[in-house]
């Protein structure tokens, strides 16, 4: 897959100025009797111009009252862009938005309520993921479209020298088959001490969370017992390697580490594994993959799922036909032919069979089951903006009071949440 930042993580301003300006939208509809134009909003590397084209195509062949008009879009900016989309009387009739910041959309308001189209949509089987921050107060503003998350990648030559013939299934063994690995010159894991996606999931597990809503406000939920337990869990981990306490996984790039060779195991999006090998090629064929692990052999651990949601604007002057091109998009078939060709997990549970032939993203779609996202407050992107979670976890790996660090944490993030 391409390895563009989860689409759930982009950072956004607080405050986004809301504009009245022209946004590329569709025009007067049927203006001329001809087919409706409608016009699609996509991110920039979410899929490939080849996708696209057969997307268009196919899609043109089956609507002929529908001309497509397919729009690229940059990452950088697109919240501002969006927002004034979305306030303005010329909105493009689809945009695709990261799945964690439909809640800031929805809060701005302009965004098409589209509750009713859930269960023709299957509603039932989305991952949670994008379903659950794509519905806001209630309502389904967003339609999940596909997701990303975080696997194990690891070193099969440093396992079987180990001893390790299957990789773990649960949070015991991982410990104890990293603290096996951890030996000579191999470091068991490579895990950076800032790594707040990984620390998400492993507090998800205990049953905690970043921060949770009490009556109308948020609050920050660090200083619980579940999340401190989470985050012990990720101290323990993390001692198994020598990672830094004080960056996260860009700093240094932790695909450079790996690549070195002595690193049994690192927590990435299984694209992570085609830049090892493109630094280093004599570890292309020895690089496996496992989902990360939960409390219990049954099942995965819980993950972030990065991904995208497709909205359509209140101000669309083609509802109708922008319905179809979501209800498209998120069917079975281009589902199926964008996993295969982008290697993301499908929007569905039952679509994870589509891509078992690919390791990698066969053990995505397996995390990906009990994956969720970032708090649905539409203030969460300013908590991110100053990351208080991140300050939190290397107070805790250098020694701080674990209680007392999760309480300022929490205070921090509860002081935004009500901004």
């Amino acid at each position: 897959m391409k390895t563009r930042p989860l689409a759930g993580s982009v950072a956004l301003a607080a405050a986004v100025a809301l504009t009245a300006t022209a946004c590329g939208g569709s025009g007067d509809p049927k203006a001329s009797g001809g087919p409706e134009k409608v016009t699609v909003w996509i991110m920039k590397d979410s899929v490939t111009d080849a996708f696209l084209d057969r997307f268009r195509t196919g899609f043109e062949a089956e609507h002929e009252d529908i001309d497509l008009d397919i729009q690229i879009q940059e990452w950088d900016g697109i919240g501002e862009k969006v927002t004034a989309a979305l306030a303005s009387k010329d909105a493009p009739d689809v945009i695709e938005v990261g799945n964690t910041q439909i809640a800031q959309y929805a809060a701005s308001g302009g965004v098409l309520d589209l509750s009713d189209r859930t269960a023709e949509l299957n509603g039932a089987d989305w991952l949670p993921g994008l379903a659950e921050p794509g519905k806001v107060d209630g309502k389904q503003y967003g339609i999940p479209w596909y997701a990303a998350n975080r696997v194990v990648i690891y070193h099969k030559d440093l396992f079987a020298r180990a001893g390790v013939t299957t990789p773990p299934k649960t949070q015991a063994e991982w410990l104890a088959v990293t603290a096996k690995l951890n030996r000579g010159r191999t470091q068991g894991i490579y895990l950076p001490g800032q790594n707040w996606y990984t620390l998400s999931g492993f507090i998800w597990e205990e049953g905690g969370d970043l921060a949770v809503k009490d009556g109308s406000a948020w609050k920050g939920a660090l200083d619980t017992s579940q999340a401190r337990a989470g985050m012990d869990f990720y101290r323990q981990l993390q001692a198994l390697g020598k990672g830094p306490k004080d960056s996260d996984e860009a700093k240094p790039p932790q695909a450079e580490v790996f690549a070195k060779g002595e690193v049994a195991q690192i927590i990435a999006v299984p694209g992570g594994a085609k830049i090892v090998e493109e630094i280093n090629p004599a570890l292309k064929g020895k690089l496996g993959f496992f989902p990360i692990p939960g409390k219990t052999a049954g099942k995965p651990g819980a993950v972030f799922t990065g991904g995208s949601d497709l909205i359509v604007p209140e101000a669309s002057t083609h509802p109708d036909a922008a319905y179809e091109v979501v209800k498209a998009l998120a069917g079975e078939k281009w589902q199926t032919d964008m996993a295969r060709t982008m290697s993301y997990v499908p929007n569905r549970t039952s679509l994870a069979r589509v891509i078992q032939d690919d390791a990698g993203t066969a053990a995505m779609a397996a995390g990906a089951a009990q994956g969720r996202a970032t708090p649905n407050s539409p203030q969460w992107a300013a908590v991110e903006a100053t990351n208080p979670i991140k300050q939190y976890m290397t107070a805790v790996l250098t020694g701080t009071d674990p209680a007392q660090a999760a309480a300022t944490a929490s205070q921090s993030i509860t002081k935004t949440l009500g901004s």
